[in-house]
């Protein structure tokens, strides 16, 4: 298998590059279980990010991230977007997205009162990987939605032409790997 190592700080990734359609693949970049990683990007991440007082991420992966981020800034909340509504939620508000890793529309979902958290509120909203946008983009509208002002994007890796963009904060970025 193919890998590509990826160099963030201090540490060394080999991630392996996993085709996602019959013209591209992607190296795959995975934080769930890394506890180093998430550690040490978290630091990373809360120097370079603005005054904020909440932090809304996309289920799942950007979960512990987001979780270690707001340990780390001293937050007693951060909201997460689900992709299913669970039969324990209430009322939602939602926005559907196509995600490049996902490669079908699916749909953000905030409970209201995750959504009441965020209203008057300067946000950050928070991913693992920012490639297309799509999902960024969703979380921005949710947070629109409910009330809040998105203050800053940011995600560790931009991925492709997403490490080109001037409105994201990110750590490192990740090539695209087209087939020849």
């Amino acid at each position: 298998m193919k890998t590509y190592t990826l160099q963030i700080g201090n540490l060394t990734r080999e991630l392996p590059i996993i085709p996602i359609s019959d013209s591209l693949s992607i190296a795959s970049f995975v934080i769930l279980g890394d506890t180093e990683l998430v550690i040490q990007t978290a630091k990373d991440m809360v120097e370079k990010l603005p005054p904020i007082d909440m932090l809304v991420t996309a289920e799942a992966k950007g979960i512990p991230f987001v979780y270690e981020l707001s340990k780390q800034l001293g937050m007693q909340r951060y909201v997460v977007a689900r992709k299913s509504v669970k039969a324990y939620m209430g009322e939602t508000i939602s926005y559907k997205v196509n995600s490049i890793t996902t490669q079908k529309e699916q749909e953000l979902i905030l409970e209201k009162s995750d959504a009441e958290l965020l209203r008057g509120k300067r946000v950050a909203v928070v991913d693992d990987v920012i490639s297309t946008g799509e999902s960024l983009l969703a979380l921005e509208q949710l947070v629109a939605k409910a009330g809040g002002e998105v203050v800053a994007r940011a995600a560790i890796l931009a991925e492709g032409d997403a490490a080109q963009r001037d409105d994201i904060i990110f750590l490192g970025a990740l090539p695209l790997f087209p087939h020849e």
